[in-house]
């Protein structure tokens, strides 16, 4: 079972720090054994984590980038990226941007977005969510297109390029991960166009049920399910009981869950160490889960 790292939590204080701080969490999390290292797509802290809209929060994209010279072998992405804060084509293309300079380790994390304070507060639309996504399925088109050698233009009903030049194309094609558990429309997403699958749920059986939804969806496009890699994001502090939270993960492998999303939770004093701690305690012991 591997490890991916979530990092939201950018502590109040001195601004100088967030860099350094953020530098040694991704640092630390390559060196424990993480292979993927993730962040929030937001512009205002999140107020369901339980932290004031207020609190410091980094812009994603940029942030990756500056991982990207900071680290040698873990995937950075978004988890995830929402679809209202950027065109297909750019978001494409700053994608693509991060794979050249990661050397072919971004990942294209996507979702309809949720968070509708900060799109009042910046200014940026926020539609329904069916034609939200809409724009989803669209952005896969788009971005489908713009890493294939079809530089031509792409029109839908809420986009219209005229070219999709791409160049350089990314140094590996940045895997597609998709976000969520809706039954309808995202499971369905899921099944069409994801290289993985992120689930938020937690509950073994609820775990299964989306599954079983899953397949239903890939009978229907014709796609084998084991081509679609399955991760959970896991939000219970695993040091509060070690052993019970591996036979948990134990479960999750049960069911073909590969990875486990973890991080340092909201208001911790100390994520560094927190993340340093899930290399010494906890990885070691989640390779041995097949």
């Amino acid at each position: 079972m591997e490890i991916g790292v979530h990092f939201i939590d950018f502590l109040p204080g001195d601004t100088a720090e967030l860099g350094p701080t953020l530098t040694s969490a991704a640092k630390t999390a390559e060196q424990a054994g993480a292979t993927m290292f993730t962040l929030a797509d937001h512009f205002l802290q999140m107020e369901n984590t339980g932290r004031p809209a207020e609190d410091p929060f980094l812009e994603g994209y940029t942030s990756l980038g500056f991982l990207a010279g900071q680290t040698t072998t873990i995937d950075l992405t978004l988890m995830v990226t929402g679809v209202t804060y950027r065109y297909p084509g750019v978001l494409a293309k700053t994608v693509t941007t991060l794979d050249v300079l990661s050397r072919g380790r971004s990942m294209l994390g996507l979702g309809a977005a949720w968070y509708d304070r900060e799109h009042a507060a910046l200014g940026i639309p926020y539609p329904p969510v069916s034609q939200r996504f809409e724009m989803l399925e669209e952005t896969l088109h788009i971005c489908r297109q713009m890493w294939s050698d079809d530089n031509g233009p792409y029109a839908g009903k809420h986009y219209q390029l005229a070219e999709t030049i791409c160049e350089p194309q990314p140094i590996r094609r940045p895997p597609i991960l998709i976000g969520g558990g809706g039954e309808k429309k995202t499971l369905r997403l899921v099944a069409q166009y994801a290289d993985i699958w992120n689930s938020t749920v937690q509950e073994v059986d609820g775990l299964q049920h989306k599954i079983d939804v899953l397949n239903r969806h890939c009978d229907t496009v014709g796609r084998d399910p084991g081509d679609i890699r399955k991760t959970v994001g896991s939000f219970a502090d695993p040091f509060e009981d070690v052993d019970g939270y591996l036979k948990t993960v134990e479960r999750y492998a049960e069911l073909g869950f590969t990875m486990i999303n973890v991080g340092p939770l909201p208001g911790n004093p100390d994520p560094v160490g927190f993340i340093r701690r899930l290399g010494d305690e906890l990885v070691p012991r989640l390779v041995e889960i097949g």
